[in-house]
């Protein structure tokens, strides 16, 4: 952590300027002489340089002269039953008659209660009487010696008043380092204090400065920071509050709204503060530093001694302010947010958040029955970033930040770094720490030998909250990493599991980018889940939203009163399909804070990849816009250059921290370079955007929209089957059958088939396997790999019951699972499937034009040239002898797979016998193989 300047915290430098030291200026003399000042407080300044030895009386709460003068504490309201001498006595009475004269009417709170001055004199032990006695005689050990020993003390302290007190070596010290006058100390006493005491045993009472000091200012807090303070607009609370060295002693300032009294505890010492009303509580003491100390404060029922929160140094330094003003620092998590944490040897919580355009802003939470109006953060310099470590809070509180805007207004927001949240529809943020121990040191250490386009990845997709309804984070990791293990899956993809108020959104509205949605468990919990699966040999793929943010008032839109989080011009803001707001790439603060929220998910939570989330609407000014509703770029194009920055850096930056991890764009368009490096420009003049990986969303679309035609019409559409290997080599592509393409009407995968039920598994089994053959990575939906029948629904989920072996289609659907799990066996060990996954040279048509029957059949070579034939047959017929061109260096295939396999539902009709080539080329080839092409399926054939 980088130590704060000199000049920064509750301690700053002592000039007139810019210190918490009230020092006289020429306008305080001003107004002083004028007085304009407070009635009270002006009083308490004359009195204060007659009186330059505080005492404590029923009529004013200051020290009792002789305990400042030997050093002893002070005792509170029983100073007046602790000395024996009559003249002395009288001579308090008359210093309390003057000090209420002064005060012209103010009135004391506090009362004499004798019993309690009997019992605490009768508690004080001689051991400690000697001690306070050394400064002015030799030590005794009665009761007696040591009133006496005081009353000696008390007369020489007033003849100090009028000539040069002694110096012993120890107020020759004192002289040096005080201004105010020079006391004088007993040599053991002050050998003690500097041998071995305590911050809070060392600072004790001491006599108040000399007449020829600087005029004492009065303690409380001014009319101007005072209405600040209330109006929630002050912006260094940490100068006012808090002990601060004035002239005349040490200054205390509490603000506890609804306290009854606030009481100073430093060590021995115990003084009440005066009541200034509305909450301020304030009091002069005569010491020479600042005590380590507590505040006692009472309210109606209960007293809670706790630490000051405004005596605290800023717990951020220079450095972190800086990198988040460049938008370079890439642990902001760490810096922002709520922060169980031990600052200067207490534990409390560090709160900080970024609202540059606030007024003021202020803590409110469980710990302050949601009022903030004692709990003023302070802004640290240009930053925009306000701060305040709270004592005593931990774990599990409730929080949000009470901004007051530009116009005066209030808002109560949730924590933009908040990383954890309240189970929705509740919004409140929670403090929070992770314990978990991870078990996963294997998996994060082989996940870097190879990257992801070169490796198998075929991905299982889920939504959480539906995929067992119910179950919660702890309790899907007993049950998915294992269903997924036995289908065969590398990888899940989590859709959106930061926190989003909106279950119906599925997650892609998100309001907690830093916290896993608490609808599942801590997130602790949802750590168990990823450990778990990787623990299991699976990856975890989750679905990030960068795009957008919705507009809820409690969240990010507007937070600090004016567009902070989007553009401020409103026609880039809004977004148009979905009704939420737009990131302002642009801005530094803001791409920082998702530079580091895809940092935080990776590091945080072993993330394996992540799936970036409508990629295209970042990019195009004009996406979904009509003429007249977006605004060019500088250069009059339609690209949104702040975005393509942003989204290079974001990549760049995961792939240099995170070893391993792999990004995933979901991109609908012919953007040129999403998965080129970010340094190699393009024929666009743009760099590469820098994804590991790309949705092939043309694939996915022209495939599905063959296999809804009749095999009879499907002649003429042939074209959309082949089409995606003129462009397969341009990115690195996912074949993706998501959620998208199984909600809002467009049903389930099986139903999107024609023909009657069986037909139509036949086209989902053939269609599979043509899928998990094409060049590029796997993504299937969860539901789809048994073919249920119903589109889904975050409400329900998938239909499971579709698996009871008591239902009588049970082994229609068990089939098509079946299938999918001998895929993904056959796929993994088969490197010819991925390993040239993005090089052309992997891949080769045998026949793509053969329109008239439904047939495409093509060659797919491992990095040895090991090959495997995948033939499709999409008419529902059987073609028997059906002659394909093969390479001649095969002296036998078998048949590795066939979708109409009785076991999966099929008509059975297979290639069980070895095929050998024959010598006669076709299709461009050496030699070629007869083969029986079942009805509706996909054979894939292997070197035998």
């Amino acid at each position: 952590m980088t130590p704060r300047p000199e000049s920064s915290g509750p301690r700053p430098k002592r000039t007139a300027e810019a210190s918490g030291v009230e020092q006289p200026t020429a306008a305080q003399k001003k107004a002083a002489a004028k007085k304009t000042a407070v009635p009270e407080q002006a009083t308490a300044k004359k009195a204060a340089v007659k009186k330059t030895t505080a005492k404590k009386t029923a009529a004013g709460k200051t020290a009792v002269p002789e305990q400042a003068a030997t050093g002893k504490p002070a005792a509170g309201r029983t100073a007046a039953k602790r000395t024996a001498v009559p003249e002395q006595a009288t001579a308090e009475k008359a210093a309390a008659k003057k000090v209420a004269a002064a005060a012209a009417g103010a009135t004391a709170k506090a009362t004499t209660k004798k019993a309690t001055a009997k019992k605490t004199a009768a508690k004080k032990s001689a051991a400690e009487k000697t001690t306070a006695a050394k400064s002015a005689a030799k030590a005794v050990t009665t009761k007696a010696a040591a009133e006496a020993t005081a009353t000696k003390a008390t007369v020489k302290k007033a003849a100090a008043k009028k000539t040069a007190a002694k110096k012993t070596a120890a107020g020759k010290a004192a002289a040096k380092k005080a201004t105010a006058g020079k006391t004088t100390a007993g040599k053991a006493t002050a050998a003690k204090a500097a041998a071995g005491k305590t911050a809070a045993e060392k600072l004790a009472p001491v006599a108040a400065a000399p007449p020829e000091a600087a005029v004492a200012v009065s303690p409380a807090v001014g009319a101007a920071d005072r209405g600040r303070l209330l109006d929630g607009t002050h912006h260094d609370p940490h100068s006012v509050l808090g002990a601060h060295p004035v002239p005349g002693g040490i200054a205390f300032r509490a603000f506890r709204p609804y306290a009854l009294s606030v009481t100073v505890v430093a060590g021995d010492l115990r003084v009440e503060l005066h009541d200034d009303g509305e909450g301020f509580f304030s009091g002069l003491l005569p010491l020479r530093e600042l005590p380590a100390y507590r505040l006692l404060v009472a309210y109606e029922g209960t007293v809670q001694e706790t630490e000051d929160a405004y005596r605290f140094l800023p717990t951020l330094g220079e450095f972190d302010l800086h990198l988040i003003g460049e938008g370079r620092h890439e642990e902001l998590w760490n810096a922002l947010g709520a922060h169980p944490m031990t600052h200067q040897g207490v534990t409390g919580t560090r709160f900080s958040v970024w609202a540059p355009n606030a007024r003021g802003v202020r803590v409110a939470g469980t710990f302050n029955f949601w009022d903030g109006t004692g709990f003023p953060m302070r802004s640290l310099g240009s930053s925009g970033v306000w701060e305040l470590f709270v004592p005593g809070i931990g774990e599990g509180e409730l929080y949000k930040f009470e901004i007051t805007r530009p116009d005066g207004s209030r808002t109560l927001r949730a924590d933009p770094l908040a990383r954890r949240t309240e189970v929705p529809p509740a919004t409140s943020s929670v403090v929070t720490s992770s314990h978990y121990r991870w078990g996963d040191e294997e998996w994060l250490a082989q996940r870097a030998r190879t990257p992801a386009h070169k490796a198998p990845f075929s991905v299982y997709e889920v939504h959480l909250p539906s995929w067992r309804p119910g179950l919660t984070y702890r309790e899907l990791a007993e049950q998915l990493p294992a269903y997924v293990k036995d289908l065969g899956f590398t990888h899940v993809e989590l859709m959106p599991v930061a926190e989003h108020p909106f279950g119906g959104s599925w997650g892609y509205q998100v309001t907690g980018f830093y916290a896993p949605t608490a609808r599942l468990g801590t997130p602790d919990d949802f750590r168990y889940l990823v450990d778990s699966l990787h623990q299991a040999g699976i990856g975890v793929i989750m679905d990030w939203v960068p795009a957008h943010f919705p507009r809820d008032a409690w969240a990010l839109a507007e937070f600090d009163g004016r567009p902070l989080y989007e553009p401020e011009n409103p026609l880039r803001a809004a977004h148009p399909d979905w009704g939420t707001l737009e990131f302002d790439y642009g801005r530094n603060e803001v791409r920082n804070f998702l530079v580091a929220n895809a940092l935080y998910w990776c590091e945080e939570f072993h993330i394996d990849g992540l799936r970036v989330d409508a990629v295209a609407s970042m990019l195009y000014l004009d996406y979904s816009r009509e003429p007249g509703q977006w605004v060019p770029n500088e250069y009059g194009g339609r690209e949104n250059l702040d975005a393509v920055a942003f989204l290079q850096e974001m990549n760049a930056t995961v792939y240099r921290r995170v070893p391993g991890v792999v990004t995933v764009a979901e991109e609908s368009t012919a953007w040129d370079g999403v998965t080129r490096a970010t340094h190699h420009q393009g024929p666009s003049g743009f760099g590469g955007l820098g994804f590991g990986l790309k949705w092939n969303m043309g694939w996915m679309h022209d495939s599905l929209a063959y296999m809804a035609h009749e095999p009879v019409h499907r002649k003429y559409h042939h074209h959309e089957m082949t089409f995606s290997m003129v462009y397969a080599y341009s990115e690195n592509y996912v074949l993706p059958i998501s959620h998208d393409e199984v909600v809002h009407g467009k049903g389930s995968l099986v139903s999107k088939m024609p023909g009657d039920w069986w037909q139509q598994r036949a086209n989902l089994r053939a269609y599979l396997a043509f899928m998990w053959a094409h060049p590029g990575k796997q993504l299937l939906f969860m539901g789809q790999e048994f073919a249920q029948g119903a589109e889904w629904s975050e409400e329900r989920g998938p239909d499971w019951w579709l698996l009871d072996p008591n239902y009588g289609a049970e082994p229609d659907h068990r089939g098509v699972r079946d299938l999918v799990r001998d895929l993904n066996t056959v796929y993994l060990a088969t490197p010819a499937l991925w390993q040239r996954d993005t090089e052309a040279s992997g891949f080769q048509w045998v026949v793509g034009d053969a329109a008239e029957d439904n047939v495409f059949a093509f060659l797919r070579f491992d990095a040895d040239g090991s090959p495997l034939l995948s033939v499709s047959n999409l008419a529902p017929v059987v073609r028997h002898d059906y002659r394909l061109g093969v390479p001649d260096d095969v002296p036998a295939w078998h048949e590795a797979l066939n979708t109409d396999a009785g076991r999966y539902g099929g008509s059975d009709v297979t290639n069980p016998a070895v095929v050998k080539p024959e010598p006669q080329g076709w299709h461009g080839h050496p030699a070629s193989v007869r083969l029986t092409l079942p009805p509706l399926a996909t054979v894939w054939l292997r070197p035998a």
